[in-house]
Order: structure tokens, then sequence, then C-alpha cells
């Protein structure tokens, strides 16, 4: 009896594990997405080209992520179903960063290579995320205010950073098709 308890347990853990993972991400296509998301992305972007679209859950709530080009800018927006901007996130350039936040990325990591460079906006507070692989080749994912104040450093593994790549080869592949 010890021995199906125990294995009924498991494999209630395994199911709840699955199910939580088939909860993380949906792709959304972008016909799909509801018109107070897709009307609030396009007045906020004039002029934007919708790329892809997701529906996850964060802090048990339904958010859309919605991916554009913009001005030669690839941006990521999270709303909500209702259409209201959390987040965004926009791909720039390492020399478009604030003199500040260049000049402690440079002290705190000399010779580092940037592989992604974002400007976050959540309200009204605006942080730049990098993620860079130091001179002595560890992959490290930081967080800086705009005066150079760094807030987070998060080691990344080898799996994470394959990860990014896949996902930058993925939406560089969808970029190409798209036109």
């Amino acid at each position: 009896m010890r021995t199906v308890l125990c294995g009924l347990t498991m494999l209630g853990c395994l199911l709840l594990v699955a199910g939580i993972r088939a909860d993380d991400e949906e792709k959304v296509p972008l016909d799909k997405l509801p018109a107070k998301v897709t009307e609030a992305v396009k007045a906020k972007f004039e002029g934007a080209k919708l790329v892809s679209a997701s529906k996850e859950k964060e802090n048990d709530k339904v958010v859309f992520e919605v991916q554009i080009e913009h001005k030669g800018s690839k941006i990521d927006v999270t709303l909500t179903p209702e259409g209201s901007i959390t987040a965004i996130e926009k791909t720039i350039e390492a020399k478009d960063l604030p003199k500040p936040v260049a000049e402690a990325l440079e002290a705190k990591y000399p010779k580092a290579t940037y592989k992604i460079v974002e400007e976050i906006t959540k309200g009204e507070t605006i942080t730049f995320e990098i993620l860079l692989v130091t001179a002595d080749k560890k992959t490290l994912e930081v967080t800086f205010d705009p005066k150079g104040k760094l807030l987070e450093e998060e080691k990344k593994d080898k799996k994470d950073d394959k990860d990014e790549k896949k996902e930058e080869k993925k939406e560089k592949k969808d970029k190409d098709k798209g036109n």
C-alpha cells in the first residue's frame, strides 16, 4: 500500500510540474490577439510591425507578450488582456546606453562582450539589462539603473546562453520569412 501511495504521489508531482510547464508560454497567432491588446500596441508604437505574440501567466495573471519591430528596433511589449501595457523591453546598441551605465559596465566587466542590450520600462522605472560574456568566459545577465548602479547580477549557464542564441536565430528566421 505504501509503495502504491508513494508512486501515486510521485505521479501527481510529475503531472503538476508538467501542467506548470504547459502554462509557461503559449504562442498566439497575431490575428487571435484580443483587439484591445493589438490596439494598445498600435497606439503606443505607431507604424510598428507586429512580429509574433505569446500568452503566459505572470504572478497568477494572464499577460500577452507581443514582439514588434519599430523604427529599426526589436521591442517586446507585455500587456494585460485589457490592453494595459505593463512592460516594454527594447533591444538597443551598447553605444546607446547612458554614459553612467556604460562606464559602470566597463569598470565592473572590463573587456566583456555584450550579447544582448535592452532598455526595460515598467511604469515610470527604466533599467538596462545586458547579457554579457566576461573576459574569463563567464556568461552573466546584469541589470543597471540609469545612473549606473548595479541592481542585479545573474550567472547564466551554457544552456541559458544556447537558448538565447536559438531564440535570436528563430527571431531572425521569422523576420526573414516576413520579408
